[in-house]
Protein backbone atom coordinates (compact mmCIF):
# COMPACT_ATOMS: atom_id res chain seq x y z
CA UNK A 1 0.00 0.00 0.00
CA UNK A 2 1.11 3.62 -1.11
CA UNK A 3 -0.22 6.54 0.81
CA UNK A 4 0.51 10.05 0.45
CA UNK A 5 0.40 12.70 3.18
CA UNK A 6 0.67 16.41 2.61
CA UNK A 7 0.06 19.73 4.71
CA UNK A 8 1.99 22.43 5.62
CA UNK A 9 5.44 22.61 7.29
CA UNK A 10 4.54 21.47 11.02
CA UNK A 11 0.82 19.64 9.60
CA UNK A 12 2.42 16.25 11.51
CA UNK A 13 3.47 14.60 8.19
CA UNK A 14 5.93 13.35 9.96
CA UNK A 15 4.29 11.94 12.67
CA UNK A 16 1.28 10.58 11.13
CA UNK A 17 4.00 8.77 8.70
CA UNK A 18 6.11 6.88 11.38
CA UNK A 19 2.77 5.53 12.38
CA UNK A 20 1.85 4.70 9.03
CA UNK A 21 5.56 2.88 8.88
CA UNK A 22 4.90 0.95 11.93
CA UNK A 23 1.33 -0.20 10.93
CA UNK A 24 1.75 -0.70 7.01
CA UNK A 25 5.36 -2.21 7.41
CA UNK A 26 6.08 0.30 4.83
CA UNK A 27 8.85 3.06 3.96
CA UNK A 28 8.78 6.65 5.29
CA UNK A 29 9.93 8.68 2.30
CA UNK A 30 10.45 11.91 3.58
CA UNK A 31 12.29 14.29 1.56
CA UNK A 32 12.93 16.82 3.96
CA UNK A 33 14.70 13.77 6.05
CA UNK A 34 16.76 13.24 2.26
CA UNK A 35 17.65 17.19 2.38
CA UNK A 36 19.03 17.37 5.32
CA UNK A 37 21.19 13.88 4.55
CA UNK A 38 22.34 15.83 2.06
CA UNK A 39 22.94 18.73 3.67
CA UNK A 40 25.39 16.88 6.47
CA UNK A 41 27.03 15.15 3.50
CA UNK A 42 28.10 18.91 2.78
CA UNK A 43 27.93 17.70 -0.78
CA UNK A 44 27.43 20.47 -3.85
CA UNK A 45 23.92 19.12 -3.48
CA UNK A 46 22.98 20.07 0.05
CA UNK A 47 25.17 23.34 -0.04
CA UNK A 48 22.23 24.24 -2.93
CA UNK A 49 19.71 22.76 -0.70
CA UNK A 50 20.59 24.69 2.30
CA UNK A 51 20.35 27.86 0.24
CA UNK A 52 16.92 27.35 -0.68
CA UNK A 53 15.78 26.21 2.66
CA UNK A 54 17.49 29.08 4.50
CA UNK A 55 15.89 31.53 1.69
CA UNK A 56 12.45 29.38 2.55
CA UNK A 57 12.54 28.62 -0.79
CA UNK A 58 11.37 25.04 -1.85
CA UNK A 59 14.72 22.76 -2.83
CA UNK A 60 14.69 22.62 -7.13
CA UNK A 61 12.13 20.04 -8.31
CA UNK A 62 15.19 17.81 -10.04
CA UNK A 63 16.94 17.63 -7.27
CA UNK A 64 14.03 16.09 -5.33
CA UNK A 65 12.52 14.39 -8.15
CA UNK A 66 15.73 12.25 -8.50
CA UNK A 67 16.26 11.51 -4.84
CA UNK A 68 12.21 9.94 -4.97
CA UNK A 69 12.77 8.14 -8.12
CA UNK A 70 15.72 5.96 -6.20
CA UNK A 71 12.96 5.39 -3.33
CA UNK A 72 10.41 4.54 -6.04
CA UNK A 73 12.32 1.58 -8.04
CA UNK A 74 13.73 0.26 -4.90
CA UNK A 75 12.30 -3.31 -4.95
CA UNK A 76 12.19 -4.09 -1.14
CA UNK A 77 10.34 -0.47 -1.23
CA UNK A 78 7.95 -1.18 -3.59
CA UNK A 79 4.10 -0.81 -2.61
CA UNK A 80 5.30 0.26 0.80
CA UNK A 81 5.86 3.78 0.39
CA UNK A 82 4.51 6.36 2.62
CA UNK A 83 5.67 9.69 1.24
CA UNK A 84 5.92 12.67 4.08
CA UNK A 85 5.90 15.61 2.65
CA UNK A 86 6.25 15.05 -1.28
CA UNK A 87 4.74 15.90 -3.81
CA UNK A 88 4.87 19.46 -3.14
CA UNK A 89 4.50 21.08 -6.43
CA UNK A 90 2.22 19.93 -9.61
CA UNK A 91 5.73 19.22 -11.28
CA UNK A 92 6.39 16.63 -8.54
CA UNK A 93 3.04 15.27 -8.69
CA UNK A 94 2.87 14.55 -11.99
CA UNK A 95 6.80 13.26 -11.27
CA UNK A 96 5.18 10.85 -8.98
CA UNK A 97 2.63 9.56 -10.89
CA UNK A 98 5.26 8.81 -13.92
CA UNK A 99 7.65 7.14 -11.59
CA UNK A 100 4.94 4.84 -10.24
CA UNK A 101 2.96 3.85 -13.38
CA UNK A 102 6.79 3.17 -14.69
CA UNK A 103 7.15 1.11 -11.58
CA UNK A 104 3.77 -0.62 -11.80
CA UNK A 105 2.13 0.88 -8.64
CA UNK A 106 -0.24 3.15 -7.72
CA UNK A 107 -1.19 5.56 -4.68
CA UNK A 108 -3.96 4.22 -2.29
CA UNK A 109 -4.78 7.14 -0.19
CA UNK A 110 -4.06 10.51 -0.26
CA UNK A 111 -4.34 12.47 2.91
CA UNK A 112 -4.51 15.94 3.62
CA UNK A 113 -3.26 17.61 6.69
CA UNK A 114 -5.16 20.74 6.51
CA UNK A 115 -4.10 23.12 9.29
CA UNK A 116 -3.80 26.91 9.82
CA UNK A 117 -0.84 29.16 10.05
CA UNK A 118 -1.17 30.36 13.76
CA UNK A 119 -1.35 25.89 14.79
CA UNK A 120 1.78 25.42 12.47
CA UNK A 121 3.84 28.49 14.10
CA UNK A 122 2.99 27.35 17.40
CA UNK A 123 4.14 23.50 16.38
CA UNK A 124 6.89 24.90 14.59
CA UNK A 125 8.55 26.90 17.15
CA UNK A 126 7.81 24.02 20.11
CA UNK A 127 9.47 21.44 17.81
CA UNK A 128 12.73 23.77 17.35
CA UNK A 129 13.22 23.54 20.83
CA UNK A 130 12.74 19.69 20.80
CA UNK A 131 14.48 18.73 17.69
CA UNK A 132 17.02 22.03 17.23
CA UNK A 133 16.22 21.71 13.57
CA UNK A 134 18.14 24.90 11.82
CA UNK A 135 15.24 25.42 9.32
CA UNK A 136 12.50 25.96 11.89
CA UNK A 137 13.72 29.69 12.72
CA UNK A 138 9.92 32.13 12.67
CA UNK A 139 11.07 34.14 9.71
CA UNK A 140 11.60 30.57 7.40
CA UNK A 141 8.34 29.16 8.71
CA UNK A 142 6.77 32.11 7.46
CA UNK A 143 8.42 31.69 4.39
CA UNK A 144 7.58 28.60 4.03
CA UNK A 145 4.11 28.05 4.89
CA UNK A 146 3.41 30.84 2.58
CA UNK A 147 5.59 29.58 -0.46
CA UNK A 148 3.69 26.08 0.56
CA UNK A 149 0.04 27.36 0.27
CA UNK A 150 0.64 29.58 -3.30
CA UNK A 151 2.99 26.11 -4.51
CA UNK A 152 0.42 23.50 -3.12
CA UNK A 153 -2.35 24.93 -4.35
CA UNK A 154 -2.35 22.73 -7.38
CA UNK A 155 -1.18 19.73 -6.00
CA UNK A 156 -4.35 19.69 -4.00
CA UNK A 157 -6.34 20.88 -6.81
CA UNK A 158 -4.58 17.89 -8.49
CA UNK A 159 -5.32 14.98 -5.71
CA UNK A 160 -8.95 16.29 -4.31
CA UNK A 161 -10.56 14.98 -7.17
CA UNK A 162 -9.14 11.66 -7.03
CA UNK A 163 -11.62 9.31 -4.73
CA UNK A 164 -8.90 7.80 -2.64
CA UNK A 165 -8.20 12.13 -1.83
CA UNK A 166 -9.25 12.40 2.01
CA UNK A 167 -9.01 15.96 4.01
CA UNK A 168 -8.25 15.39 8.14
CA UNK A 169 -8.20 18.33 9.48
CA UNK A 170 -5.01 18.48 11.24
CA UNK A 171 -4.98 20.93 14.20
CA UNK A 172 -6.73 17.87 15.88
CA UNK A 173 -4.51 15.71 18.45
CA UNK A 174 -2.09 13.40 17.43
CA UNK A 175 -4.26 10.75 18.28
CA UNK A 176 -7.46 12.05 16.75
CA UNK A 177 -5.66 12.64 13.36
CA UNK A 178 -4.04 9.08 13.90
CA UNK A 179 -7.72 7.51 14.48
CA UNK A 180 -9.42 9.25 11.34
CA UNK A 181 -6.37 7.96 9.44
CA UNK A 182 -6.66 4.19 10.78
CA UNK A 183 -10.66 4.53 9.65
CA UNK A 184 -9.91 5.38 5.92
CA UNK A 185 -6.89 2.78 5.80
CA UNK A 186 -9.83 0.37 7.67
CA UNK A 187 -6.83 -1.95 8.32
Amino acid sequence: MNVILFGPPGAGKGTQAKFLVDKLNGFQISTGDMLREEIQKNSEIGKMIINDMNDGKFVNDIIVNKLIKNAVFDLKKKDRLIFDGYPRSLNQAKNLDFLLNESNQKIDFIFFLNVGKNTIIKRIEKRKTLENRSDDDLTTILKRYDTYMKTTKPVLDFYSKKPNFYEIDGSLEIKQITSKIETFLNV
